[in-house]
């Protein structure tokens, strides 16, 4: 505890004598000053006990001592000491009334006790308290070592609760709760996942204290990791702000947290390097070998119905490989995530906890563009926003056609403003969206050029005609019914038409190459 005017007045060589504001003895002090001057308030900070002798104070007049003991009270002055014998043989009675009535403590100091025992004894008191502060402070260091070698991350947050008589929490990067101490503090830790993904956008390292008076407790948060963006975030709360040795306390935690998370992502990086293995053999059709390899820390994944996920764009897929490697962690889930330079690639158990994960990241990022992408055209700017192609449901065995698939579904995303594409529903839905690529439209327009040509001189309607007869699948009757022309004057058309474009309307092959060049410029006319 730091010195307070009890601790002075019970120090038995100073022999001081309490006057006024014996009510207020606990009061800490910061300091013990010594002035004469008639206003010194311009030159306190606060906590201060202020020594005197009324050299230049009329200490008999009531006004003046009442305006005096006003100005220090209101300073933040904790204290005034009056050595007697020096000025005044005793102290003024107009002083003690006015200390009185302010409720300043007033204490008496005798002739033989000089200002400087006092400014002394008020440091020594302060060194001591340091002193006390540091060495709990290194004893908390070895209590929160010890447990986090012993009991890991959630015995270091027990401890830690304890020293700052309070509670502490972990977060995981994607500012989930990790564990909490005590077991309570884990519902009070989860209303706070919007201030930890406020600070994770914050360089590292960076803090925040959230609540106050007014709120339940007050709650410090601090982000870990040395990274650009932090791994993690701890949380301390407890009822008033810290102390000295409270403070050392977190700042071994932070550090030992830190050293733990470091170590995670050097552990991380190296299954990530497995990882790149197993998914190159499972690629070259090499599942034994995959799982040989993978051994227990993916082989669970392999052992069920997987989804290949293919992500472009967002720095390479950052956000999305923390969003599901942090649900697969909750969910004690195997995923495998592979970063390729601005690709990422990831396995994950199929109708699992990180494939929902990766659905919700998209979703939430479709919302934050604001237009349902359904009805928006990509836009140049939009072109490194992340896009994401999502597998069927395979194993080991058909691993390679999955990844075709999701490359697939990864393409269709690219060409249709969204982020996120199902291979599964390419195959529910229309062909004619895949129409839209800029590539297709000019192979139809180049291939229906020359009908559109002889159109526009008036010789006849061939485009319309081929429309027509390819729609009701040759059948002359019905197409030149629905054009109201005679059957013979389209054969005459469909022989024009193979005449300006040098292909024969007997071939499948054209026949289809028609229909879908009329289909992708259909939109156009």
């Amino acid at each position: 505890m730091p010195p307070t005017l009890a601790s002075l007045v019970h120090h038995s060589a100073l022999k001081l004598t309490v006057r006024a504001g014996a009510d207020r003895l606990d009061v800490p002090v910061r300091w013990a000053h010594v002035s004469e001057l008639a206003d010194p308030v311009p030159y306190m900070e606060g906590g201060e006990l202020l020594l005197i002798t009324a050299l230049k104070l009329d200490a008999e007049d009531p006004e003046a001592m009442r305006r005096y003991v006003r100005r220090l009270a209101g300073a933040g002055v904790v204290g005034l000491g009056f050595a007697i014998g020096v000025n005044y043989e005793e102290i003024p009675q107009a002083l003690v009334d006015a200390a009185e009535e302010e409720g300043l403590p007033l204490l008496e100091v005798p002739r033989r006790t000089p200002f400087l025992a006092i400014t002394k004894a008020v440091s020594a008191a302060i060194a001591a308290d340091q002193y006390r502060a540091v060495t709990a402070g290194f004893a908390a260091q070895r209590e929160l070592t010890k447990q986090a070698l012993n009991d890991g991350p959630e015995g270091l947050l027990g401890a830690l609760a304890a020293q700052v008589d309070g509670w502490a929490a972990l977060y995981d990067a994607s500012g989930a709760v990790v564990a909490a101490a005590p077991e309570w503090a884990g519902r009070r830790a989860a209303r706070l996942t919007a201030d930890v993904e406020r600070l994770r956008d914050r360089p590292a390292p960076a803090s925040s204290v959230v609540g106050g008076p007014d709120h339940e407790d007050r709650v410090e948060l601090h982000s870990l990791g040395t990274g650009r963006r932090p791994r993690a975030a701890l949380a301390v709360g407890t009822e008033a702000a810290l102390g000295t040795a409270e403070r050392y306390a977190v700042h071994s935690a932070i550090a030992l947290l830190t050293l733990t998370t470091e170590r995670s992502r050097s552990l991380h990086e190296a299954e990530q390097r497995i990882g790149a293995a197993v998914l190159r053999m499972l690629l070259a059709g090499e599942p034994d070998h995959a799982r040989a390899v993978a051994g227990d820390l993916y082989g669970g994944l392999l052992d069920a119905p997987f989804r290949v996920i293919v992500a472009e764009g967002d720095a390479g897929g950052g956000g999305l490989a923390e969003a599901v490697e942090a649900a697969g962690a909750r969910a004690g889930e195997a995923v495998l995530a592979v970063p390729e330079g601005d690709r990422l690639i990831v396995l994950a158990a199929d109708g699992g906890a990180a494939a929902h994960a990766c659905a919700e990241y998209a979703a939430a990022l479709e919302a934050a563009r604001g237009t349902p992408s359904s009805v928006r055209e990509p836009s140049p700017a939009e072109g490194d926003d992340l896009v994401i192609g999502l597998s069927a449901p395979a194993g080991p065995i058909t691993a390679a056609a999955a990844y075709k698939q999701a490359e697939q579904a990864l393409s269709v995303a690219r060409r249709r403003g969204r982020i996120l594409v199902e291979h599964e529903q390419l195959a529910s839905g229309s062909v004619l969206p895949l129409l839209a690529d800029d590539a297709v439209k000019a192979f139809a327009d180049g291939l229906l050029r020359a009908l559109r040509e002889h159109d526009a001189t008036g010789r006849g309607d061939l485009v319309a005609s081929l429309r027509a007869w390819l729609s009701r699948h040759g059948q002359w009757d019905a197409a030149a019914a629905d054009l109201g022309v005679h059957r013979h004057t389209l054969r005459y058309r469909m022989r024009r038409v193979e005449e300006i474009l040098g292909r024969s309307l007997d071939d499948p092959d054209v026949r289809m190459e028609l229909w879908l060049a009329l289909k992708a410029t259909a939109a156009e006319q």
